[in-house]
């Protein structure tokens, strides 16, 4: 009896870990910029002026280095902060900031920024793919509007800089 208990429980246990690695949710915002890639680009990677136009990410620690481990602090629209340590994990100028963290089969996250020169400007998406048991858990419903506000302010601040 002993012996089925504890074949039921790693079974069990073994069976939760597996759905929590396969749980995942994808969360997607975008908009076309009117200015080109570089100009956008140059934006993004100016950390320091997060706290000035960014209503989601509002502070970096450092400047974005392939393979550097930073600080992100996000802004959920009813005040709270989550602070993240993620890895710059993608770095192709004018194309794409990669950056992902987490701790496996609890939650992790893989977020980018992809930018994509089209007629009148710059294609701009953010795609964040969370995985793990707290998304079972999570109300997650503040993400796609926070990234959508973020990509609207990102409009702003390049627009602002082209006058």
């Amino acid at each position: 009896m002993a012996k089925n208990i504890l074949k039921f429980a790693l079974v069990f246990i073994g069976g939760l870990l597996a759905a929590s690695f396969l749980t995942s949710k994808t969360f997607e915002a975008e908009i076309t910029i009117a200015a080109p890639p570089e100009k956008v680009w140059a934006v993004l990677m100016d950390t320091k002026s997060y706290p000035e136009w960014n209503p989601t990410f509002v502070a970096v620690s450092s400047p974005y280095a392939l393979g550097a481990k930073i600080s992100s602090r996000v802004k959920k629209p009813d005040g709270a902060f989550i602070d993240m340590r993620p890895t710059v994990k993608t770095l192709r100028a004018n194309r794409e900031l990669g950056q992902a963290g987490g701790v496996p089969g609890i939650l992790t996250y893989h977020h980018k920024w992809l930018l994509e020169p089209v007629a009148g400007g710059t294609y701009v998406r953010q795609i964040d793919v969370d995985r793990g048991a707290f998304l079972w858990f999570w109300d997650s419903s503040w993400v796609e509007p926070a990234y959508r506000r973020a990509n609207e302010a990102l409009a702003a601040r390049v627009s602002a800089l082209e006058e």
